[in-house]
């Protein structure tokens, strides 16, 4: 009875923390993997631009800017700011 309090506080941090950040990761995979060329998209840094080029071998893709073409680790796009871009506007 002396673990009771332990184990349900292990419940609640794994649904509240471990469940979520794993639905988070899984969708920011996903995302990754579907990118195409000439999609608009923004890095985590800030950083707008449109895929010109994917490379599956080494899971990078290369985005042009106004200032040139840079080349970007995949992980690297933001999923939140990029699909904001790309919605319709209201």
């Amino acid at each position: 009875m002396d673990f009771l309090p332990f184990i349900a506080m292990f419940g609640v941090i794994y649904f509240l923390m471990i469940v979520p950040q794993r639905k988070r990761a899984k969708n920011e995979k996903q995302f990754a993997s579907n990118l195409k060329r000439g999609d608009k998209v923004i890095t985590k840094s800030g950083m707008h631009g449109k895929i010109a080029e994917l490379n599956d071998k080494d899971n990078s893709c290369v985005v042009e800017t106004m200032a040139g073409k840079i080349k970007f680790d995949r992980s690297a796009i933001s999923m939140e700011m990029s699909k904001s871009l790309n919605a319709p506007a209201k």
